[in-house]
């Protein structure tokens, strides 16, 4: 018994990683189309190691201890309201968390997006009349809207996966976002963040690929109220720690729909 105490009273303390670089930062073509998209300068990846071993169960306890880091407190970015990169630098009260599903290895979950008629076999998306957005479609429909005719094609439980949530996101974009007529730089966007946050391990015997990371969407509070990830309230202000446990290492996502400069990364 109290072993097990001081397991659960130990504390995750925190590294940062400045050299950990992330494909789709580094991508021009990935860069241009976050740009086009109004993501670029508003989205941000950083790493961290971490010192204890993580259990999925310790997620409350291990976000907070993060947000509590002096390490974190100095060095994780976000925007505030006026649009400038800043260092969190809050002393966080309490976090939400919320567990992610991340079991996906394929992206066969988009299958029934494209053959239900919501693309064209071109893979163009196809347009529908909207009342208040002239220029909508029957991929954003299908996302957003619960009484679309395609709403359900996508089962509830894959729209709670990582991999279809990056495409969402992907998908609806920043405030000033220019949508695609196609599909396809939306999947491989997608299979590019996937890659970045997502970390897997071969199954010695039977050689499947499986996810070992552990997805949290996470808010931290402060005693004024939220603080991180701070903007408009919107499902496209978010943010998830990744966390691999083996090699101890956390990866952040972030982005901001409100404000940024769109040429600031």
């Amino acid at each position: 018994m109290a072993q097990k105490t001081l397991e659960l009273e130990q504390i995750f303390t925190f590294s940062l990683l400045p050299n950990k670089t992330f494909t789709f930062q580094q991508d021009p073509h990935t860069a241009g189309l976050l740009m086009k998209w109004s993501m670029l300068g508003r989205i941000s990846a950083q790493a961290y190691t971490f010192d204890q071993t993580f259990q999925p169960y310790r997620k409350n306890d291990f976000a907070l201890n993060f947000f509590q880091d002096p390490c974190v407190k100095n060095s994780l970015r976000m925007l505030d309201t006026s649009g400038v990169w800043k260092t969190l630098d809050n002393h966080i009260t309490h976090v939400d968390v919320e567990a992610v599903s991340c079991t996906r290895v394929s992206v066969d979950i988009f299958d029934p997006v494209i053959s239900s008629g919501i693309v064209r076999p071109s893979g163009h998306i196809v347009k529908c009349f909207h009342e208040v957005y002239p220029d909508y479609d029957e991929l954003r429909m299908m996302l957003l809207e619960d009484d679309s005719d395609n709403y359900h094609v996508v089962s509830p439980s894959d729209r709670e996966e990582f991999l279809f949530r990056l495409f969402k996101h992907l998908v609806l974009g920043g405030e000033l976002c220019q949508y695609e007529d196609v599909i396809t730089p939306y999947i491989e966007t997608t299979k590019v963040f996937y890659r970045d946050f997502v970390s897997v391990q071969k199954a010695s015997e039977t050689k499947e690929i499986r996810i070992v990371s552990t997805v949290l969407k996470v808010s931290a509070f402060d005693e004024y109220g939220l603080c991180y990830p701070s903007g408009k309230e919107n499902e496209q202000t978010f943010a998830y720690l990744c966390i691999d446990p083996f090699k101890r290492h956390v990866y952040v996502l972030y982005h901001n729909f409100g404000v940024g400069l769109l040429y600031n990364n």
